[in-house]
């Protein structure tokens, strides 16, 4: 393995890294190190993606709170400054004939729908679409194999209503 390697204390061998996290047969560290890295770069966009409705909500609640300064400007009498306020800020676009609103669809429709689909293709690709499969095989790693906390994945569901008991 050309990553670093953390060797079992409790147990001599970890149990089999679950079949939807698994690297099929044949893929080589490097494969599966490129794969992460673009499913990696794909978290990013999806961070800046949220960024994005952060400042689409800010701008929107931006505009609304002018509604009430305009108010409160013409309750003291400056009707001048409200007038202009409302007339230059309120309902103007951010961009060139868009509301913000509109970015966040281009950006959803364009950039963002692009960069799944190709993380995607990549994946199923070379990966049999398999997810997070760097990511399953550093856990499988740097856990501790055999104690509490340290389990491969979650305890199987109940037989019964199928959910789990809340603590």
């Amino acid at each position: 393995m050309a990553w670093p390697y953390r060797p079992a204390t409790a147990v001599s061998a970890p149990p089999p890294i679950d079949p939807a996290h698994a690297r099929p047969p044949g893929v080589d560290d490097r494969v599966v190190k490129a794969v992460g890295q673009l499913t990696e770069a794909l978290e990013k966009i999806e961070r800046a993606r949220g960024r994005l409705y952060d400042f689409h909500q800010l701008v929107g609640a931006a505009d609304c709170l002018l509604d009430h300064v305009v108010a409160g400007l013409r309750e003291t009498g400056h009707h001048e400054l409200a007038d202009h306020i409302e007339q230059e800020l309120i309902g103007r676009n951010v961009l060139p004939g868009r509301w913000t609103f509109q970015i966040v669809e281009e950006f959803d429709e364009g950039y963002y729908a692009v960069f799944r689909a190709e993380e995607e293709r990549v994946r199923n690709a070379l990966l049999a679409g398999h997810r997070h499969v760097w990511e399953a095989e550093l856990k499988q790693r740097r856990r501790t194999w055999g104690r509490p906390g340290h389990e491969a994945r979650p305890e199987p569901e109940p037989s019964g209503d199928g959910a789990r008991s809340r603590r």
